[in-house]
């Protein structure tokens, strides 16, 4: 047996990043910038409000409470070239430009709409003081609509309070100025990503290749088909499970099919995989046994390394490469092929696709109850769940850890990793490989 440190390099070096293409940005989620990305204009594009509330002065804030003219309503999308004067307020919603003349906005929940007008007018004064103690409106965020709407309201607006230069404004460029970095090459892009470029209007952007990969299973017993099962059927779970996986790591699933156990429809379908994707994932006929075809067609075809990997499950490896292309032949039982994929092809696909974080998500965790193993010369993968409560991640197991036992893995949301020996008591550290979903 080896190391799985050992096969993971193994692996990792001959799988190399496939070529840069440029997409349009709805179809580049959790694809790889393979070029630096820079602004090419200013974000916010002209100075707007952050609340709905009144566009002032805010020197005719002070002191307070203040009485304003409203002079008008300014929605989202709408701008006026009328400066506000002093003495003057201005209806605003979220987002609207701020007129000219006005340098602060008062929050709607600290005012009062006054039907028919009347009173003084505050304006001038005290310009150099600071606001109120909250030095912005004393309300904490949030966002509200502006009872009665439009012009209907009073001609006049009570400020309950002052406020500085500044209040809730978003200045023209604070975010983004053109030429500004937004992301380096190897910026892998999330939904926040895709958000920021649409604020910028680029409709591309040039990402490392989305992996096609081929997956397909093997066996004369497996079955895909409804219906009652026959004696020695057993229902092909590996194709869906790994076309599932294959999505979740961000590449492109293609169902290569269900092989029987014929050397010819076994090299057929490989020859198909390697002829239109990007990598081929098989399942089962990869141990050591008299009907393992994929074996031979395997060596047949490409230069494969068929290893024993000292970890438990999935100990059978076998990967190589045909005409280039990087195959995977993972074990036939279930939750071994599944953490085969997590240990071995994913870390793969992610190279390939410019990813550097090949790791994945690996934390320290507290078991809360006692993940029990024996010794037997390999890293053991413990299908657990997962939780953080109070600053750490716990742990317990999900059920039975038997390779052929799909309903613990499907309950199951990490891998605790339990190197060789009688495994960890309760509260003891355990490293956590948290599974992607």
């Amino acid at each position: 047996m080896i190391p799985l440190e050992e096969a993971q390099e193994f692996v990792l070096s001959r799988c190399s990043p496939l070529e840069s293409v440029e997409l349009p940005i709805s179809d580049a989620l959790m694809l790889v910038t393979a070029e630096r990305v820079t602004a090419t204009e200013q974000v916010p594009a002209f100075d707007n409000t952050a609340m709905d509330g009144y566009a002032v002065r805010a020197a005719d804030t002070h002191p307070a409470p203040s009485r304003l003219r409203v002079v008008g309503t300014l929605a989202a999308g709408e701008s006026t070239d009328v400066p506000l004067e002093s003495g003057q307020a201005m209806r605003i919603m979220t987002g609207a430009p701020i007129p000219p003349g006005a340098d602060a906005v008062v929050m709607v929940e600290r005012t009062r709409e006054i039907a028919g007008g009347g009173g003084g007018v505050a304006g001038g004064g005290d310009e150099g003081a600071g606001g109120e103690e909250d030095g912005g409106d004393g309300v904490g965020g949030g966002e509200s609509e502006i009872a009665g709407g439009g012009d209907a309201g009073g001609d006049w607006v009570e400020l309950e309070v002052s406020v500085p230069p500044g209040n809730h404004l978003r200045r023209a460029g604070e975010d983004l100025q053109p030429g500004q970095v937004l992301f380096e090459a190897g910026c892998t892009l999330r939904p926040a990503h895709i958000g920021a470029l649409a604020g910028l209007g680029l409709a591309t952007v040039r990402v490392t290749k989305r992996a096609r990969v081929g997956v397909m299973s093997t066996g004369d017993e497996l079955v895909d088909v409804p219906g009652p099962l026959a004696p020695g059927q057993v229902r092909d779970a590996n194709r869906s499970s790994l076309l599932s996986l294959v999505a979740v790591a961000g590449a492109e699933p293609v169902d290569l099919g269900l092989a029987r156990d014929d050397a010819d429809s076994i090299r057929a379908m490989i020859s198909r995989g390697v002829e239109t994707c990007d990598a081929v994932v098989t399942s089962g006929g990869v141990s050591m046994g008299t009907y393992d075809l994929v074996k031979m067609v395997l060596d047949e075809m490409g230069e494969m390394a068929w290893m024993q990997v000292a970890i438990r499950p999935a100990k059978p490896l076998a990967f190589g490469l045909v005409e280039g292309v990087p195959v995977f032949g993972l074990p036939g039982n279930t939750v071994s092929c599944m953490v085969s994929f997590e240990l071995f092809a994913r870390p793969a696909l992610w190279k390939m696709m410019g990813r550097s974080d090949l790791d994945g998500q690996r934390v320290t965790a507290v078991a809360s109850e006692p993940l029990r193993r024996r010794a037997d010369g390999k890293v053991h993968f413990a299908r657990v769940l997962w939780r953080y409560c109070e600053g750490r991640y716990e742990v317990r197991s999900a059920g039975g850890q038997g390779s052929h036992q799909l309903s613990a893995m499907a309950a199951a949301n990490g891998l605790a990793v339990l190197p060789d020996g009688e495994g960890v008591d309760a509260g003891e550290q355990v490293e956590l490989i948290c599974l992607h979903s």
